[in-house]
């Protein structure tokens, strides 16, 4: 069985280091090395390059580093299955989420999670939309949950949510008083966005190109709530960000939606999983319930 090969493995091309590895793994560095040894052999290949300054996987390794993930996810759950003699929900769910939804819109789902379901052990990772689809890629979480658009093929990606986006400011912003706002109004605007890979600035970006749009300045915020404060404090920039990030500032009049004449920005929240996902118990109560507490509609702000 390579199991035990396999998961160190894949633990030293993460780590890049047999020390750290062999204290991760609880295991003696000869140890680790006599697995890697048994992989080469098996697979009649090099799998690392090594030198006393650097550890650099190998083409083939990193071919055998994708499917070693599979096969220790497939094993996993295999066992994990095997284990439940019952019908009830338990055990791990790992979610990934984007930091719109983990933030603003997951977190109701949780708590009848845990209501509903209370030998659930939930665990929440949160990055952005190219993080978390990485993260379902290479198996680091059972299901994602992400605002923007992925090619993976490998994974299967389902809508569960519309969502719409609103351009906001302080409430001191020139726009903000202006009656009918013009799509040509936001030429030569300072912008605060998100990082590249979250897809509320994949949203902006396709907003800022089909419009023709010429940008005054970005500035790159890696967090929604530094983005609003930002806003607050700066009061000459604009952002567009989701109704659930917004919702509670503008109805505390803490900032101003800029509504542009015939204008409105619409995009579809996903979950994505690996097919080997489908079947696991977890992930198709998570589905379940996902669905069932977001059909498909967009929801008016207030």
């Amino acid at each position: 069985m390579y199991y035990d090969a396999l998961k160190t493995f894949v633990t030293l091309v993460e780590v890049k280091n047999f020390t750290k590895t062999a204290e991760i793994l609880l295991m003696s560095q000869p140890s680790v090395s006599l697995h890697i040894k048994k992989l080469e052999e098996e697979f009649q290949t090099k799998l690392f390059l090594r030198s006393p300054k650097f550890l650099k996987v190998t083409l083939t390794g990193e071919i055998l580093y994708d499917r070693a993930k599979q096969m220790i996810a497939i094993y996993e759950q295999t066992r994990q299955d095997i284990q439940e003699h019952d019908r009830s929900i338990k055990g791990e769910l790992k979610i990934g989420a984007s930091f719109t939804i983990g933030e603003y819109i997951l977190p109701s789902l949780l708590i009848d999670l845990q209501e509903e379901y209370p030998e659930l052990e939930l665990q929440v990772v949160i990055g952005n939309t190219e993080e978390i689809v990485q993260a379902v890629r290479l198996y680091k979480v059972d299901i994602g949950l992400i605002e923007g658009q992925t090619n993976e093929k490998e994974l299967s990606v389902h809508p569960f949510m519309q969502d719409e986006l609103f351009i906001v400011s302080s409430n001191n912003h020139e726009l903000a008083n202006k009656d009918d706002v013009e799509i040509t109004d936001l030429h030569d605007q300072a912008w605060v966005t998100r990082e590249v890979g979250s897809g509320t600035r994949e949203y902006l970006n396709h907003v800022i190109r089909s419009n023709g749009l010429k940008i005054k300045s970005i500035l790159t915020i890696s967090s929604n709530q530094g983005i609003k404060e930002t806003l607050i404090k700066n009061g000459s920039g604009l952002a567009l960000l989701s109704r659930s990030v917004i919702e509670r500032d503008v109805q505390n009049k803490i900032l101003s939606i800029i509504q542009v004449k015939d204008e409105s920005f619409n995009r579809t929240l996903s979950y994505v999983y690996s097919p080997i996902m489908k079947d696991k118990k977890n992930v198709k109560t998570f589905i379940t319930e996902l669905n069932k507490k977001w059909p498909m509609k967009a929801k008016p702000i207030g």
